[in-house]
Formats: structure tokens, sequence, C-alpha cells
């Protein structure tokens, strides 16, 4: 009876054990975030020039002493959401996340788009103006209501 017990015990520990140590383990740097497709993209210490990012994790991989921050990097696309916007893209959503934070907090994700006519976007790019505009949240980068635009190409 008393081993029994004991034995119960004892895997119920060790199940409890793997359990925390799997979700202790870090992030590999082969994993990529759920919205980003993964032949598009890879983990990088730094952002290369042409680029954004879409996630974020702290690593020790980089270099220095103490954690720093390692980037999901990808080449910018019609639909991706992105931390950073891109040259040759506009926006047509804003979302408050902690995936693109660098050093704790909440940061501001775009969700890129490819400027056409008949889209409705944050920014006006150049070659483009517009015909008329709404006011909405969908494009507030710090709380509060802003400006969309109906592009139209020049």
């Amino acid at each position: 009876m008393i081993r029994s017990k004991l034995r119960t015990l004892l895997l119920g520990g060790g199940s409890a054990a793997v359990m925390l140590a799997t979700a202790l383990v870090p992030a590999t740097a082969s994993a990529s975030p759920a919205s980003a497709t993964p032949a598009a993209g890879f983990w990088s210490c730094t952002v290369p020039p042409g680029y954004t990012y879409s996630a974020t994790q702290n690593t020790l991989s980089c270099g220095g002493s103490g954690f720093r921050t390692y980037y999901f990097v990808q080449p910018p696309s019609d639909g991706l959401w992105a931390c950073t916007t891109a040259d040759g893209f506009t926006y047509s959503a804003t979302q408050n996340t902690l995936d693109c934070s660098t050093g704790g907090g909440f940061r501001t994700k775009y969700l890129l788009r490819t400027p056409r006519t008949g889209l409705w976007a944050c920014t006006v790019p150049s070659g483009f103006t517009y015909t008329s505009t709404q006011s909405t949240l969908d494009c507030s980068t710090s709380g509060g209501f802003r400006t969309k635009y109906l592009l139209r190409a020049f």
C-alpha cells in the first residue's frame, strides 16, 4: 500500500518536472511565428536592409553579455503583419502587440499593403492621391481615431 502510493507520487512528480522543463526550454531558431510563412523568413540578430520583421524574442545567441533581441525577418509583402513599415508599401490596419517588443511593453504592428487604386490605407504613398477619407481606429498607433484614405493612383 505504501509502496504503491510512493510510486504514484514519484511518477506524478516526474511528469510535472518534465512538463516544467519543456515549458522553460526556449524556442529554437527554426521556429517561426504562426502568422509567418517559414520559407519566406528567418531568425536573425539584425534586420537586413530591404527586410522587415514580424516577431521578436530574447536570446543569448547574438553576442555581448545578457539577452539580445532576435528578429524574425522577412521581405515585405502584401498582407504581412510587420513590426515596421516598408518602402513601397502602405498599411491598412494596426494592432497593439507584444510580438514586436524589443525591450518590453506593447508595440505597433502594421498590416502591410501594396498600394493600389481602391484600397483604404492609413497613409498616402508617393504616386497616389485619395478620393475619400474616414475617421477610424484601424490606423491608430497610440490610441484614438486616425484618418484612413481611399487611394487613387495618378
